[in-house]
C-alpha cells in the first residue's frame, strides 16, 4: 500500500504546483481563451482591455450588481452564500452567493455546470487568486473573461457590440446595462433591454452612485 500512498503525495504535489504556477502566469498573461468560450458554438469574440484603460463606472457597476461586498472579502462572502442556501431551501432562491472572485476562478480555469467536485475546485482556485493575484487583477479579468452576450466576452467587446465603442468611455447608464445582462448574457440585450433589464439597470445606477460614495470600491 505505500506505493499507493507515494502516488498520492505525488499527483497531489504536481497538481498544487502546475495550478500555481497556471494561476502565476495569468496575473501577468491575459488569459488567452477559457472552456467557456472553446465550447460556445457562437463563436468567442473578445477584446482584451486593461482596468486602468476601463471606464470605472464598469467596475463599479459590477460590484453593485454582483458582489457589494468584493472589496471587503476573502474571495467568499458567507453571509450571501448562508441567504442562496437558505432561500434553495425554501424554494424562493433569487440569486447565487457567488463572488466575482468565485465567478472569475470558475471562468478561466474550469467549466461551467455544478457539482461538489467542481464547486471543491472552484474553492481551490478562489484562494489562489486572491492570494496571488490581488483584487485589482480579480476585477481586471473577471471584466474580460465574462460572458456579455452572444458569443460576446468581456466588457470591451460588449461595449463595442451594444454601444459601437469601447469600454474607456462608459456612461454609468450604459456600465448598469452591461452588468445587468451578465447573469444571462445569451437572452439579454444592453441596446434594447426588455422592460425588466431597464428597470434593472436603472436601479443600478442608483447603487452605483452609493457604491462610489462608500468605501466598497477602494480596492480598485
Amino acid at each position: 500500500m505505500g506505493w499507493i500512498f507515494r502516488l498520492l503525495l505525488k499527483t497531489i504535489f504536481w497538481f498544487v504546483l502546475v495550478t500555481v504556477l497556471w494561476v502565476l502566469l495569468y496575473r501577468f498573461v491575459p488569459p488567452p481563451i477559457t472552456a467557456t468560450m472553446a465550447l460556445d458554438e457562437n463563436g468567442s469574440g473578445q477584446n482584451w482591455m486593461s482596468l486602468e484603460n476601463m471606464d470605472r463606472a464598469m467596475a463599479i457597476a459590477v460590484i453593485a450588481s454582483e458582489d457589494g461586498n468584493f472589496c471587503i472579502h476573502n474571495g467568499f462572502d458567507y453571509e450571501a452564500i448562508q441567504r442562496a442556501w437558505e432561500e434553495r431551501r425554501s424554494g424562493e432562491r433569487q440569486r447565487g452567493g457567488s463572488t466575482i472572485s468565485q465567478q472569475t476562478a470558475k471562468n478561466v480555469f474550469l467549466w461551467q455546470g455544478g457539482g461538489w467536485f467542481r464547486k471543491g475546485l472552484e474553492a481551490y482556485f478562489t484562494v489562489l487568486i486572491e492570494f496571488l493575484w490581488g483584487k485589482e487583477r480579480i476585477m481586471e479579468v473577471y471584466l474580460n473573461v465574462a460572458e456579455t452576450g452572444i458569443g460576446t466576452y468581456g466588457a470591451n467587446a460588449g461595449a463595442m457590440r451594444y454601444f459601437g465603442h469601447d469600454a474607456s468611455t462608459l456612461t454609468d447608464l450604459e456600465a448598469a446595462r452591461i452588468a445587468a445582462v451578465l447573469p444571462a448574457p445569451k437572452t439579454r440585450d444592453a441596446n434594447r433591454p426588455g422592460s425588466w433589464t431597464a428597470r434593472y439597470a436603472n436601479r443600478l445606477v442608483r447603487r452605483m452612485r452609493q457604491v462610489s460614495a462608500s468605501p466598497l470600491d477602494d480596492c480598485i
